[in-house]
């Protein structure tokens, strides 16, 4: 775990990321200067953050019904960015290294991994907060 590179501003966890070893994460070094990031043009979640003044989604008052970029379909970053806002997003990271250390995968098969194999919301932030089914 990278937890220097925390939560990206959706919610996903670049601290657990293993698929580009060149991102420095969304928040770090000036997020409005991201040349390294082939995805930081067309995130709407980024820029929805940026024209809020906001530093992630999970301090947004409309982050649990939002549906915008990632959240229109993605389970995990909207489960994530709602964790973040109940409990905290120091609390996310715990979880996510304790569930690390104990064998709970980020990305198994490309960008899927455990936490991924959810349906339901409720049901990935209970999973992210006991790292059982």
């Amino acid at each position: 775990m990278k937890r220097e590179l925390g939560i990206a501003r959706c919610g996903l966890a670049c601290c657990l990321c293993s698929e580009n070893t060149e991102c420095k994460g969304c928040r770090k070094d000036g997020f409005k200067d991201l040349s390294w990031c082939q995805d930081a043009q067309w995130c709407q979640n980024r820029k929805c953050v940026i024209e809020k003044g906001l530093g992630l989604c999970c301090e947004c008052e409309e982050a649990e019904e939002c549906r915008k970029g990632l959240f229109a379909d993605k389970i995990k970053p909207r489960a994530f960015t709602l964790f973040a806002q109940r409990f905290g997003v120091e609390e996310l990271l715990d979880c996510l290294e304790r569930n690390e250390k104990n064998g709970i995968v980020y990305h198994r098969r490309g960008i899927l991994g455990d936490y991924d194999e959810f349906d339901d919301v409720e049901e990935l932030i209970n999973f992210i907060r006991t790292g059982t089914r």
